[in-house]
């Protein structure tokens, strides 16, 4: 099957394709890795076009944003049955027959942009943590079931990293956020450090803010962590994928750290060196390797220990 990048003239409202597939270069991991096989490659793009379209709708198309993210929704399902008339939708649905693939997460990937329009801030992480169960989760669900390793076990470890990398990019993205009136730092973290809705706008992070985002940073690690057990599990080339995306997180928040947790002076990324250790340390874990205890739950993230941590700066 050929697709175009072209838009669609039965899609006028929705972005058109040649805008969503050259953002991966821009992400904090390897969207598909040449590693990978190319079939599997391909059918990782869709994925990720999908994800970005329908992000891209939730957060910067004008108009109305729900009527797209209707119009969205109608053409999942026409995708599903092979009727979709986007190019974007046209190549997720081919990938959806092809690997079989379950219609929840992408419907979960279009209600988490719904929620964005009406829900703008979280109090507690355990808040953003079930937000990030409908925005970041389900793609990680996708990518396993495109590698068939979508066991229980594996499912548990691929939300911890998904949630820990939403976590990440929120913590890039706290001053461009602000500029749509989202917070996604925690109100009641913010609260307790003494940090005002109004310093998020100051050109350099102060004192209070730093905190908090060295809290969430510390949450995040981890969350992260998760994926060395996880890429443990799997066969080398999907072993080798996971390990990028955690090491791609892992990079970032190395960033945000030595930049002193200062995340509006700067853009933090993923820089080569860090990346390339990151992803060395997860690829070489021994099978067996277990995530720390509670890596996924909000108690170990809110812990003494990992609240000490996060002040101090230091990685778990």
């Amino acid at each position: 099957m050929i697709f175009t990048t072209a838009g669609s003239p039965q899609c006028p409202e929705l972005p058109a394709a040649r805008s969503i597939y050259v953002q991966a270069g821009s992400e904090n991991f390897p969207v598909a890795s040449r590693l990978l096989p190319a079939a599997v490659r391909v059918d990782l793009m869709a994925i990720y076009g999908f994800a970005r379209l329908t992000d891209d709708v939730g957060d910067v198309a004008g108009g109305d944003r729900l009527a797209q993210l209707a119009q969205l929704e109608h053409e999942l399902e026409r995708a599903a049955r092979g009727e979709a008339s986007h190019p974007v939708m046209q190549r997720v649905g081919a990938t959806i027959a092809a690997r079989r693939l379950p219609l929840q997460p992408f419907f979960d990937l279009i209600e988490a942009n719904r929620q964005d329009q009406v829900v703008r801030r979280y109090e507690t992480f355990d808040d953003l943590v079930g937000y990030c169960r409908l925005s970041a989760n389900p793609v990680g669900r996708l990518v396993l079931e495109i590698f068939g390793a979508a066991t229980p076990e594996r499912v548990a470890l691929s939300d911890d990293v998904c949630t820990g990398l939403q976590v990440v990019e929120h913590l890039q993205d706290v001053a461009e956020d602000l500029l749509q009136d989202r917070i996604y730092l925690p109100l009641a973290d913010l609260r307790a450090e003494g940090c005002e809705e109004a310093d998020l706008a100051d050109p350099k992070a102060g004192p209070a803010l730093r905190r908090v985002v060295a809290l969430e940073a510390a949450r995040a690690r981890r969350l992260l962590f998760s994926g060395v057990p996880l890429a443990a599990s799997l066969p080398l080339r999907p072993r080798a994928a996971v390990a990028a995306f955690a090491a791609g997180g892992m990079a970032a928040l190395d960033d945000i750290g030595a930049a002193g947790f200062d995340v509006l002076a700067r853009r933090c990324r993923p820089r080569p060196r860090r990346f390339a250790a990151r992803f060395a340390l997860a690829l070489l874990a021994p099978h067996g390797t277990r995530a720390p205890l509670s890596a996924g739950t909000s108690r170990a993230a809110g812990s003494p220990g990992a609240a000490r941590a996060a002040r101090s700066g230091a990685a778990p």
